[in-house]
């Protein structure tokens, strides 16, 4: 790996806060998505809109950029990972002040976190399979401050005994590196616009993923909805077909009908298109 100079590490710090937040932005504007927030509205929620989801990832720039500043070049052990639960946790703080108390990102600073920290931890850039397995060693570690009480997605994991948030990360994001970044590569291969090819890769995290936003909203119902909904979009050829089109108006329609988002999936969404972004543009020179 080529050392940097101090000021070309101040620079790659700020470029990978920069994409974390980027790629949160970029999911909330992806139109049209099941359920969830895009340009056309609020989906099934009544207290998002497109521009409170935009300042909310603006205000987390300042956490991935504190995560990314004390990951750069560290080992994956306790120290750094309860560093990294606090710096989090501030970021979480920081959001609803942005928010005025609304639970916009909680997720996704959990699995964005963890990447940029990961990113950091390699100099900047890693593979997909690096920078994933570098965030799962993390998610692994114990946090002995992290909070006692359950979340809305841990009552989720409890009830339905499902994977959430914390195994997909301790297990290296199979949803992104084994679904979700073969789609959107897969799809561009095939001449889809880049709208239709990451609407693609949104279907194929949904097609298995265990939401627990949607799991709380709508029960094993909702989840199974979501599911089928979205393998029908992929067997009917993605997003840039007609019948992929089709498709997905009928699962928007299905998901609204329910109350349900997947705000889980977008979270991971974003989490894609961060390592992505990595993978394309390496920041290391």
């Amino acid at each position: 790996m080529k050392r940097l100079a101090p000021q070309s590490v101040e620079s790659r710090l700020h470029q990978l806060a920069q994409h974390a937040t980027d790629c949160l932005i970029e999911e909330v504007n992806l139109t049209p998505k099941p359920g969830l927030v895009d340009r056309r509205g609020s989906g099934a929620h009544q207290d998002l809109t497109l521009a409170l989801m935009e300042r909310s990832a603006r205000s987390l720039t300042p956490t991935f950029m504190a995560l990314a500043q004390q990951s750069w070049l560290r080992p994956a052990d306790v120290a750094l990972r309860e560093t990294i639960g606090r710096l989090g946790r501030e970021g979480e703080r920081q959001m609803m002040v942005a928010t005025a108390g609304v639970n916009t990102h909680r997720g996704a600073i959990w699995a964005l976190g963890l990447l940029v920290s990961a990113a950091a931890m390699q100099g900047g850039y890693a593979s997909s399979e690096l920078l994933c397995a570098t965030a799962a060693d993390l998610a692994q570690l114990p946090d002995r401050a992290a909070p006692k009480t359950f979340s809305k997605g841990l009552r989720a994991v409890h009830r339905f005994q499902v994977p959430g948030a914390r195994e997909e990360a301790q297990q290296g994001f199979p949803h992104i590196r084994q679904l979700a970044l073969p789609q959107l590569w897969r799809s561009r291969r095939a001449g889809a616009a880049e709208n239709a090819a990451r609407l693609d890769a949104l279907m194929a995290i949904m097609t298995s993923l265990s939401d627990t936003c949607v799991l709380n909203r709508a029960g094993l119902e909702g989840m199974q909805t979501m599911q089928r909904g979205a393998q029908a979009v992929l067997q009917a050829g993605g997003y840039a077909t007609t019948a992929g089109r089709a498709a997905l108006e009928q699962l928007d329609s299905a998901m609204l009908a329910l109350n349900a988002s997947p705000g889980g999936t977008a979270d991971l969404l974003a989490a894609t298109l961060f390592i992505d972004r990595l993978s394309a543009s390496p920041l290391i020179d």
